[in-house]
């Protein structure tokens, strides 16, 4: 797979990911995650420059930009940046965004080094052709002492999700080891990490983690008689419980890592 084909699987299904941006499934995603980058935020620099690679809808840039945060979003779709603009706009947060169209691929082309304290890489490196390379650049990016914050989707969630959700006890066992999963929401492939492999990945970059969460572990598999709309503030703060703990985040859906740079990163050209 290749950048290009994030846009192509993106452009015309922006409500689509709208929509499940307001899920049960998608608010916690966003908000698990939103809350992983608050305890990690500078208190001392109350207003960050921060790009969002792969922003999508623009939801947590949203969140960032009400913050006072001076938020760059970057997308390979023409219309997923329309939407974002559009919603920023409405919500009256233009002011602390910009916005720009291009791959992942190129951020060292598209961005001066060491021009922000903190890059997103939210559910972007699933789709592109090399993350490894994808993180060095983004690496290059972060002026000290920038954080790089990245979440993906976990090989083990994946297992999971094939035998307790889908009942496919073959698919489940064909994921422990498996590199490619299937993506619901669009269609298509879905490249799946274990924590090994985004490890040295991130190591490859340069970059030290300070922290890693486990995001949405139990809450795809709770049965039906839990109300989920009704007990989300509860269902909420147990995923944060369960997320802190490395034996539950293990088996999450997604692996939220936020990481420092450690020294000089290898140009990326």
């Amino acid at each position: 797979m290749t950048g290009p084909v994030h846009g192509s699987r993106f452009e015309n299904g922006v409500q689509k990911y709208a929509d499940y941006l307001e899920s049960v499934e998608g608010r916690l995603r966003l908000d698990l995650a939103f809350t992983n980058l608050q305890e990690f935020l500078p208190e001392a620099k109350p207003s960050l420059l921060i790009l969002d690679v792969g922003c999508g809808t623009g939801a947590l840039a949203a969140r960032l930009a009400r913050l006072a945060h001076n938020v760059t979003l970057l997308d390979s779709s023409i219309e997923m940046l329309d939407f974002a603009e559009r919603a920023l706009r409405d919500a009256g947060l233009a002011g602390n965004v910009a916005l720009k169209h291009g791959e992942a691929a190129q951020l060292t082309h598209l961005f001066p080094d060491t021009l922000f304290d903190l890059v997103l890489c939210h559910n972007i490196l699933e789709y592109v052709d090399d993350p490894a390379d994808v993180l060095r650049r983004a690496a290059c990016l972060l002026r000290h002492p920038g954080i790089l914050s990245v979440l993906v989707r976990n090989r083990a969630g994946e297992v999971l999700k094939a035998a307790l959700k889908d009942g496919d006890v073959a698919a489940a066992e064909n994921n422990l080891t498996a590199d490619w999963g299937h993506e619901s929401l669009y269609g298509g492939s879905v490249r799946l990490f274990a924590p090994e492999s985004l490890h040295a990945m991130l190591a490859s970059a340069s970059l030290t983690v300070i922290a890693e969460r486990g995001v949405r572990v139990i809450s795809d598999y709770l049965p039906s008689s839990v109300q989920r709309n009704d007990d989300y503030k509860r269902i909420f703060e147990l995923e944060r419980k369960l997320g802190r703990q490395p034996e539950f985040a293990a088996l999450a859906r997604y692996t939220h890592c936020l990481a420092h740079r450690a020294g000089p990163v290898k140009s990326a050209a």
